[in-house]
């Protein structure tokens, strides 16, 4: 819900639309005899209810996945996990995992939290194994509490709480990929201390080994004499190796009735290896090829520490505030060296680069929730965040400095201020109302140290976003109801995308030239926000025996669009102009769509069905770019649509179930500017799974993923002048398999 402190259990005979009492739910005491004189105490009863129910009388539009969920593929990593969730999709090939977009709209415009706070710089998903995870919260629509730098929406991930029961959770396994066993192991340990505290700690390590093969070939050819001027094939493989150790706690001490105080530390360490090797063959033409052979060794260390403390207290029975503060640390350090050699094994080029980068962050926030009759409450609030980041590279070419104009230091600072205002008004059972507004600050400060080019770049955003959500369930006993949210949300621009150092294309190295279609890339400090309006309408109904049906109709009207735009350029690291590759505020694009999903037991819908657990959802997009000349001109990475489908079967009076899934995403085009198109090839991706339950304790779990795996093919083309420069992409995919046990102790 928009609110996020707990809701008192309705009563059945004053709203029977309302979820009945849970039956673990602690009852009232039985009241003393009046002889007696003693006063009874009075108890908290707070009922527990399903995901389903949280979403049902969730104001504002949200779709929460539970452990269940979670945990049913044996998945090794978050990310795997939420490609399968509604209206979510993934970039990158299939088994290789990539960038997590909501809507199919890629480049930050879906907003992606940890325990309601954003992620910290250089975090991946993929670094959080599902054992931490207690429940995933999909949020379509932003409000004022959580944020409105969501246009495609919110993704909450919310780690593991600390329960009652004690009990230590194990589990371990392996995956094999090519070859290559990648061992996983997690503990997670669930217990009381003192009279009043719980606390669960999760720790995960494990070992990821995985090799890729790309295979690409460029051509450039003369549109108008036919003429083939260049034609070259490349080919590499990269063996990737990553070692990560990850740990998260919730600690928690009841204060009282509704009060809290929480502690949660977060620490991930990640130490990775990339060993490439690569191939250039000159197929045709009169270029010569800039090498025959390459070989690169990176080597990069990445370790995150961040500590959070919230407390909830209450000044009287209708209001409360909320604390929450914080620290962290983020640090890279990471090594790359790249050599070329000639046909005849002289080496030609050789680059080095040494890096270090440290993000040191604080964030306080404070809300205080006052209901102003029983069905009218308000929530107001303020959020401050601070992050300084130092980066020091030093990149050198055949033994000579590059970059040396901009320093080997840059220095950059960031600061938000937000403050919110929303209100709930609940007239009837039936109607449900959100209103609130957030003003959002973001001020970023950089400067280089060391170099010719130190001039100071600044950069402010300020966004006043108003958003409205209603719902209207129909009147008992049935269980629909239609959602409308009208909202303004917006994207800022990325610390990166602002004031990034060039980085430099190796294929074409400085002194010399370069092409459009292997660009340097560097950032523009005079970006703008983007801004969009938005609206949302979803039907929804929830069947009887706990599953639910909806349709969502939603739509974006984007101004300042952001995207990469390439030209060519006089810049100071080379004596010959370059083609640079620059984010820029682009115009205006619309994006709408139609998201359907459903969860429910096959006899719920058809009498006497067996008893499959059905899970599917389908979205269909639309988008256009003003300034892109059509057709296809859509929002980067946005396909037409998505498909997910998927079924499990537990086989009575055995210890066994099964289950499968099958996504597919359709080939699609997108005319990324005038002179630049780029298509995909369809992915579809088969995933398996076979569960022995041994006991109520102990369950062993073989998983396939990427069944039938395909191949993804990424075409990128160009017109310069007169001449179409061409590269077709060939990411080869492979099946997965994966053993896990898993033990309750």
């Amino acid at each position: 819900m928009a609110r996020s402190q707990p809701v008192t259990p309705p009563v059945p005979q004053q709203d029977p639309a309302r979820p009945a009492e849970s039956k673990d739910a602690p009852k009232p005491a039985p009241a003393k005899p009046a002889a007696s004189q003693q006063v009874v105490p009075a108890v908290e009863v707070t009922g527990k209810r399903n995901a389903n129910e949280d979403r049902r009388y969730s104001t504002a539009s949200k779709i929460i996945i539970n452990r269940d969920d979670i945990e049913q593929y044996g998945d090794t990593n978050l990310g795997e996990v939420m490609r399968r969730l509604p209206g979510v999709t993934q970039g990158g090939r299939p088994g290789r995992g990539g960038g997590i977009q909501m809507r199919g709209m890629g480049g930050g415009f879906t907003q992606i939290l940890v325990d309601g706070e954003r992620i910290p710089p250089g975090f991946s998903l993929e670094q959080i194994t599902p054992e931490q995870v207690e429940r995933i919260e999909i949020l379509r629509a932003p409000t004022a509490e959580t944020g409105a730098r969501a246009i495609a929406g919110t993704i909450n991930i919310i780690l593991r709480e600390a329960l009652v029961q004690r009990h230590n959770d194990i589990r371990t396994g392996f995956q094999a990929d090519r070859g290559k066993i990648s061992p996983s192991i997690s503990l997670s340990r669930n217990d009381t201390f003192a009279t009043a505290g719980t606390y669960n700690m999760t720790l995960s390590t494990g070992r990821n080994d995985q090799l890729t093969d790309t295979r690409a070939r460029t051509t450039y050819v003369d549109t108008i004499s036919g003429v083939t001027e260049l034609d070259q094939e490349s080919f590499s493989q990269s063996h990737d190796t990553r070692n990560n150790l990850f740990l998260s706690g919730r600690l928690q001490w009841r204060l009282g009735p509704g009060e809290q105080l929480t502690i949660m530390p977060f620490i991930t360490g990640n130490r990775a290896r990339n060993e490439g090797r690569g191939t250039l063959t000159q197929l045709g033409g009169t270029d010569v090829p800039p090498y025959a052979t390459s070989a690169s060794d990176f080597d990069g260390r990445f370790n995150v520490g961040r500590i959070g403390g919230m407390l909830t207290k209450r000044i009287n029975q209708d209001t409360r505030y909320e604390l929450r503060g914080g620290v962290g640390r983020f640090s890279s350090n990471t090594d790359l060296v790249i050599n070329q050699y000639s046909a005849s094994g002289v080496r030609n080029l050789l680059q080095t680069t040494d890096s270090e980068a440290t993000d040191r962050s604080w964030t306080t926030a404070g809300k205080l929730s006052h209901n102003l009759t029983d069905t009218v409450q308000m929530v107001g609030g303020f959020e401050l965040e601070g992050v300084k980041r130092t980066e020091n590279a030093v990149t050198l070419l055949n033994g000579a400095l590059q970059l040396a104009d901009f320093g080997s230091e840059l220095n950059v600072s960031t600061r938000r201020t937000a403050a919110y205002l929303q209100g709930e008004w609940d007239p009837s059972p039936q109607w449900s109302s959100y209103l609130g507004v957030r003003w959002e600050g973001i001020e970023t400060n950089s400067d280089s140290a060391g170099g010719l080019d130190n001039r100071a770049v600044r950069n402010n955003s300020r966004v006043l976003t108003p958003l409205a959500h209603g719902v209207w369930r129909f009147a008992a006993p049935q269980r629909d109801q239609i959602r409308v949210s009208l909202t303004q949300s917006y994207r800022s621009p990325g610390t990166q995308s602002l004031v990034g150092r060039p980085s430099l294309n190796t294929r074409f190295p400085v002194p010399g030239a370069n092409t459009s279609i292997t660009p340097d890339r560097a950032g523009n400090p005079f970006l703008k926000p983007e801004l969009a309006n938005g609206i949302d309408v979803a039907y929804e109904s929830f069947l009887k025996s706990g599953g639910v049906v909806s349709v969502n109709l939603f739509s974006r009207r984007i101004r300042d669009l952001i995207r990469n735009v390439t030209s060519l350029e006089t810049v100071s690291w080379a004596p010959v102009p370059r083609y640079v590759s620059r984010p820029q505020n682009l115009g205006r694009a619309t994006t709408s769509g139609i998201e359907f999903d459903a969860k429910f037991q096959l006899p719920e819908l058809i009498d006497g069905a067996i008893p499959l657990n059905i899970r599917a959802n389908a979205s269909v997009f639309h988008s256009t770019v003003d300034e892109v000349k059509g057709p296809n001109n859509r929002i980067d990475q946005q396909p037409r649509g998505i498909l997910n489908l998927g079924a499990d079967y537990r086989f009575r009076a055995t210890p066994f179930s099964v289950g499968g899934s099958f996504a597919l995403t359709p080939a699609y085009e997108t005319q990324q500017t005038n002179t630049q198109l780029q298509k995909l090839s369809a992915k579809r991706v088969v995933d398996a799974y076979v569960l022995w339950t041994i006991n109520s304790a102990t369950k062993l779990r073989l998983s396939l993923s990427n069944v039938a795996p395909r191949d993804l093919d990424t075409t990128t083309s160009i017109f310069e002048g007169s001449q179409l420069q061409t590269t077709v992409s060939n990411g080869r995919t492979d099946m997965s398999t994966a053993l896990r046990l898993e033990m309750r102790l």
